[in-house]
């Protein structure tokens, strides 16, 4: 276990777009016979791939995790983070490097036992372990005292540099100052876990509702990993029950734009996110909402399989690729939500120049704008280097409106580069984060959203060891000093950060940012207090009302 393991939410891309229909308010509430004991209904693109916060990859199990679980801190509807198990902000040393946590005394799990300090304790040891094989163990990794050694296999778990002084008062220490670690414990990987449960349901834990216990405001029924639709019922045992609105959520998982359209229209639901054609028919809509994210989609560009380089490992055909791409075109024509072509791994409107207050976006500039005469003399290149035809695989899931937008881009990267062959392999969901994770694939798009409040988050995802199988000495070198060395000088590590992205972008061209997705949302005007996170989960409800 000596390599990273970098999935987090960087997964297959999911589209939702379609083709048109008629437009207009949804009617079905206006009636107002909806009573306050009816669920209020959601959707969501995707299965929940598990409740067990240590292995979460998934969008859908993330915004599940973040009602049913509370970690020690949490993101407010002003993209705070504020205190949650925690009763405040952590205390920290003068050095950076030790963090002391007081936690609140009425935080229970749902089984009535309190959650303690040694709650933490369990899950960031298992966390750590090389044996639980978890996604996210790689957020230990030179940030908590000891994570690095015990990842790698050469210290055990219960090593790592976190303990409980009593029930109630956490102690971390750290490797070293790391800027963003609060609003790194928003993150579910980082939510407690009862010790006894877990060890009782074995392998089976997070598998179904029955298998988990709630600390959150909510309780989940109704659900195990084939289930296509569940229940969030209220936790009447939660601290702030009080000011939970919501008695029940359903929530169903839904693929198609049409399908949620209609839904929605029908009063089937709540709240409908939308595509394509769906929201150019929209935009008069009264309930129509766009949401800015801070999720990137990009080329995942696959260097090497089974120890054998691919067709990725020629720079070349990375660089062909990445200025073929028509990113304005897939966001007007084929997305058509709203979303932005990105021209940078790090998203706009995220992060602030810590002195100047300027976003990241303006200081580092636009990467590897798209240029076709620069992709057919770096395609040359590549032909006089490997053959004049040149075949790809084109990995994405089975979903209709993803193949669409697969095949929007074979017909972009056919026409910009002459004797390619691009061929599209669609596969169920579940298949392709398998594939993508052993690296048994050429071109992927991916996603990534960030886990915590700082350029880091996406830089890290590309350190070696990650399943693109990229490795740059450069790269890897910048990301030690911004972690080891600039921990307390905040100015050269922003400048170090967007020195970071350029090498990976347009330097190395190790990947191909294609869009920063929008969210169009149609929802009931009847629901009130949702929110919208740039990190984390994408959506909360927590204190939502329907009135």
């Amino acid at each position: 276990m000596k390599k990273r393991l970098f999935l987090g939410c960087s997964i297959i891309l999911m589209f939702l777009s379609a083709a048109g229909c008629s437009t207009g308010k949804n009617e079905t509430e206006s009636s107002e016979t909806k009573e306050k004991s009816s669920p209020v209904r959601l959707m969501e693109s995707n299965e929940i791939a598990s409740m067990n916060t240590i292995v979460t990859q998934d969008t859908a199990s993330i915004n599940a995790q973040v009602h049913v679980f509370e970690g020690l801190y949490s993101i407010n509807e002003e993209n705070e983070v504020v205190p949650a198990v925690a009763k405040k902000l952590p205390e920290i040393s003068e050095d950076g490097k030790t963090y002391t946590i007081r936690l609140r005394d009425d935080a229970k799990w749902s089984n009535n036992e309190k959650v303690t300090a040694d709650d933490f304790v369990y899950a960031w040891q298992r966390l750590v372990s090389p044996a639980s094989q978890a996604n996210y163990m790689f957020l230990l990794d030179g940030t908590i005292k000891n994570g690095h050694e015990i990842i790698n296999d050469d210290m055990d778990p219960e090593k790592l540099a976190v303990k409980a002084l009593d029930d109630t008062t956490l102690e971390v220490e750290l490797e070293k100052p790391v800027p963003y670690f609060t609003s790194l414990l928003t993150f579910p990987p980082f939510f407690p876990q009862n010790e006894k449960f877990v060890e009782k349901q074995g392998k089976s834990y997070g598998n179904s509702s029955e298998k988990i216990l709630s600390n959150g405001a909510f309780v989940l029924k109704n659900w195990d990993q084939s289930s296509m639709e569940w229940d969030l019922e209220k936790n009447p045992d939660y601290y702030d029950a009080d000011k939970i609105n919501l008695q029940k959520v359903h929530v169903d998982v839904i693929k198609e734009a049409v399908t949620a359209f209609n839904l929605f229209q029908s009063g089937e639901l709540d709240q409908a996110e939308i595509f394509g054609e769906y929201v150019k028919q929209n935009q008069d809509n009264p309930n129509l909402e766009k949401v800015p994210a801070s999720r990137i989609y990009y080329f995942k560009m696959n260097q090497k399989t089974d120890g054998k380089d691919t067709i990725f490992a020629n720079e070349n055909v990375r660089k062909a690729v990445a200025y073929a791409t028509d990113k304005e075109g897939l966001v007007e024509d084929v997305l058509a939500d709203g979303s932005t072509a990105s021209y940078g791994y790090i998203p706009k409107n995220f992060v602030k120049n810590p002195k100047s207050g300027t976003d990241f976006r303006q200081d580092a500039g636009d990467l590897m704008k798209t240029n076709q005469k620069k992709a057919k003399e770096y395609w040359k290149k590549a032909q006089d280097e490997i053959s004049d035809d040149i075949k790809i695989e084109l990995l994405t899931s089975d979903e209709d409106d993803e193949k669409k937008v697969a095949e929007a881009i074979q017909y972009q990267l056919q026409k910009a580069l002459p004797g390619l062959k691009l061929e599209i392999k669609s596969v169920p969901l579940n298949n392709s984060i398998e594939l993508t994770r052993n690296s048994e694939y050429e071109l992927a798009v991916g996603r990534w959203g960030p886990d915590y409040q700082d350029p880091m988050t996406y830089l890290e995802s590309l350190k070696s060891g990650n399943n693109t199988n990229y490795e740059s000495k450069k790269y890897n070198d910048l990301l030690t000093k911004i972690s080891n060395d600039y921990g307390t000088d905040p100015e050269k590590r922003w400048q170090a950060m967007i020195d970071a992205e350029k090498v990976l972008v347009e330097e190395d061209a190790a990947i191909v940012p294609l869009y920063q997705q929008t969210r169009s949302l149609l929802t009931n005007d009847k629901l009130k207090g949702m929110y919208y996170p740039s990190f984390g989960a994408s959506t909360i409800f927590k204190y939502a009302e329907y009135k």
